[in-house]
């Protein structure tokens, strides 16, 4: 199955405001970037330009973060959950491509772990593509908030400062963030374990350009994501217009 093509032609049956932003969501190292690099072509053929935001263009430079790791939780020096990104500088950039003007967006080196320089320009498009981990995401309940669900949480946020806060970030700025996205696709994995064994996959891709984590660094990394990833799998899928649902090797299991 070509994805990107199933994907294009159920965009454009279902598009409705101009731009149509889509969002596609996946855990870590499912393959939503290249999916949404294929899916700008596929909308082509079909007579719709396509443009691309990257939830990943949006995070806080590293000083922001560190400024938030003192005064709010030592966790948010860790890029990744809600808070850790500009969310509304990601809302204003929606906004200028809904009213047909040109936007800028900033790029972000993970390697370095640290915004870069300058800013990439985004021209108006049909179908806004807006990729990433979490987009799309909704808040939990707070009693879902109370009981750690690894040792990160267990250990590094015992009175569950941390992740309230990501919580409200997700009910706060982040709401407004994800309000635009009329067209919701979901890239589901087998379990979390999978999404581990996945995202390893790029840490040696970077350990081979000597800047990659080990092992340990990626199990402690990727705890961050947790609870996050967990709920969009038991939550979204009921209320996206597609789910995708993907085997160990991300071949597509599932498309409904």
């Amino acid at each position: 199955m070509d994805l990107a093509e199933v994907l294009a032609q159920r965009i454009a049956a279902a598009r409705r405001p101009t731009p149509l932003v889509v969002g596609l969501t996946g855990p870590q190292g499912s393959g939503k970037s290249t999916l949404a690099a294929q899916l700008p072509a596929a909308l082509a053929a079909r007579g719709l330009s396509a443009a691309i935001l990257a939830l990943d263009d949006l995070y806080l430079p590293r000083a922001e973060r560190q400024r938030l790791a003192r005064e709010v939780h030592p966790l948010f020096a860790t890029r990744g959950p809600p808070g850790t990104h500009d969310a509304a500088l990601g809302a204003d950039i929606l906004a200028r491509l809904a009213q047909g003007a040109a936007a800028q967006a900033p790029s972000f080196d993970k390697g370095a772990d640290d915004r870069l320089a300058g800013a990439r320009p985004i021209d108006p498009a049909d179908v806004v593509i807006f990729e990433g981990w979490c987009v799309g995401a909704r808040p939990q309940p707070p009693a879902a908030l109370a009981t750690p669900v690894n040792a990160l949480e267990r250990d590094e946020d015992p009175d569950g400062v941390w992740r309230r806060a990501v919580n409200d970030a997700l009910a706060g700025p982040y709401k407004a963030l994800f309000a635009p996205i009329g067209f919701q696709v979901l890239l589901r994995a087998p379990s979390f374990e999978t999404v581990f064994g996945w995202r390893r996959q790029q840490e040696l891709a970077l350990r081979a350009e000597g800047r990659g984590q080990s092992d340990a660094e990626l199990a402690r990394f990727i705890q961050h994501y947790e609870r996050l990833t967990r709920h969009i799998d038991a939550e979204m899928p009921a209320r996206a217009d597609v789910v995708v649902d993907l085997g160990p090797d991300r071949e597509v299991r599932d498309l409904r």
